[in-house]
């Protein structure tokens, strides 16, 4: 008979917080772009079989975007097309630095193929409004230790 009694008490308590919630405003407060890189420090030869930290800088354009991640696209068996992509807030009345940096993020590539690998780093738009992009080409050298 209590549980009877208490069971409405809680959806209508839960009723009443959901209810208390602005649910209203059901526009993004972000968008992802696309990071331009300046520079990648790549190893002069990749092995078989084994897992390699790249270091990538990126340009962040302001206070308000943020690391997000790689887009890594296989073009290619051994090709790779690689852009930064960052969020941008883009909340009302945000104070955003306007300020540039460099900055280094880790990309960890797996190699899994033999040959030599060729790398395209998206490195902005040039005055064309035409891609530009940072290339790399890395072999692939003897037998992986690993098993």
């Amino acid at each position: 008979m209590i549980r009877n009694v208490f069971m409405p008490l809680v959806f209508l308590v839960a009723g009443l917080w959901f209810s208390s919630c602005e649910l209203d405003d059901d526009t993004p407060n972000f968008y992802f772009t696309s990071l331009d890189v300046v520079a990648v420090d790549m190893p002069e030869s990749f092995e078989l079989n084994e897992t390699y930290d790249i270091d990538v800088t990126y340009v962040r354009p302001d206070g308000c975007t943020y690391f997000e991640g790689f887009d890594v696209v296989k073009t290619g068996q051994t090709d790779r097309e690689v852009i930064v992509v960052g969020s941008r807030l883009t909340n009302e009345g945000l104070a955003c630095t306007q300020a540039t940096e460099e900055v280094v993020a880790t990309m960890q590539f797996h190699v899994i193929f033999t040959g030599e690998y060729h790398f395209k780093f998206y490195a902005g738009q040039d005055e064309n409004d035409e891609a530009v992009y940072l290339e790399y080409d890395v072999p692939v050298v003897g037998e992986s230790t690993t098993n």
